[in-house]
C-alpha cells in the first residue's frame, strides 16, 4: 500500500534536549515544597493549555517571587536554546519531501516548545501540539486533529487506499495510539532494534511507492 503522509513525534524523534533544565517540573518541584501535592493530571494542564511559566503558577496555585521566575525563565531560555535537531531526521525530512509525501509533526509539547520546532522544521505540512489542540497522546482526537490540519483522510488506510504513518519514540503514543484512527504507527529505536534510523525509514516508506 502506498503511503501518502507521514507524522513525526517531535523530541526524541525529530529533535533532542541538549541541556534539559526541566523548568515546568522545577516549578512543580517548588509547589511541592510549599505543600501542594502533585497531581495526576498537572503534566495534562501544561501540556494543554497555553501557559507560560507565571500562568502555570497561577493556575497550580504556587506562589514565586520574581528572581525565582526569572530563574526558571532563563532555565526555559537556555533549554530551548539546546535544542537540536537529529541529522538523520534532517535528511529523512528532505527525502520525503522531495519525494512529494506530505508530513507533520504530533507531539505532546508545552506552549514554549513549539515555536522552536517549527522553527527547526519550517515547512512541515502541519503542527499537531497538544497545547494548542487541548489533547494528548495517546488520544485518539490528537492524531485525528494532525490529519485534518495536513488535509488527509486516515480511514482511507482501512479502506485500502492510500495509507498514512506514523514514527515516534514511545509505544504507547507513537505506534500504538495512532492506530485508533486508522494511522500504521512505527517504533524508533534509536539505541537499536526496529526502526533505530530516521533516514533508514524513510527510504523504507519510499521503497513501497
Amino acid at each position: 500500500m502506498k503511503t501518502s503522509a507521514v507524522i513525526f513525534d517531535a523530541f526524541g524523534t525529530l529533535v533532542e534536549i541538549r541541556q534539559p533544565k526541566h523548568p515546568f517540573r522545577q516549578l512543580l518541584r517548588e509547589g511541592r515544597r510549599q505543600g501542594r501535592l502533585p497531581r495526576a493530571d498537572d503534566i495534562r494542564t501544561i501540556m494543554t493549555r497555553c501557559l507560560s511559566l507565571s500562568e502555570a503558577a497561577l493556575s497550580f496555585g504556587i506562589k514565586i517571587s520574581p528572581s525565582q521566575l526569572a530563574f526558571l525563565d532563563r532555565c526555559l531560555e537556555e533549554e530551548l536554546a539546546s535544542i537540536r535537531p537529529y541529522p538523520d531526521a534532517v535528511e529523512a525530512v528532505g527525502l520525503l519531501q522531495a519525494a512529494g509525501l506530505r508530513l507533520a509533526v504530533c507531539s505532546n509539547l508545552a506552549m514554549a516548545y513549539g515555536p522552536v520546532v517549527e522553527k527547526i522544521f519550517p515547512h512541515l505540512g502541519a503542527y499537531g501540539f497538544s497545547y494548542r489542540i487541548g489533547v494528548m497522546k495517546p488520544q485518539a482526537g490528537i492524531y485525528q486533529h494532525t490529519c485534518d490540519l495536513l488535509n488527509v483522510r486516515p480511514e482511507n488506510e482501512l479502506s485500502g487506499q492510500r495509507r498514512i504513518v506514523m514514527i515516534g519514540d514511545s509505544e504507547r503514543c507513537d505506534r500504538d495510539g495512532p492506530g485508533q484512527v486508522g494511522i500504521k504507527g512505527y517504533l524508533l529505536r534509536r539505541n537499536g532494534g526496529g526502526a533505530s534510523n530516521l533516514s533508514h525509514f524513510a527510504r523504507s516508506v519510499l521503497s513501497d511507492r
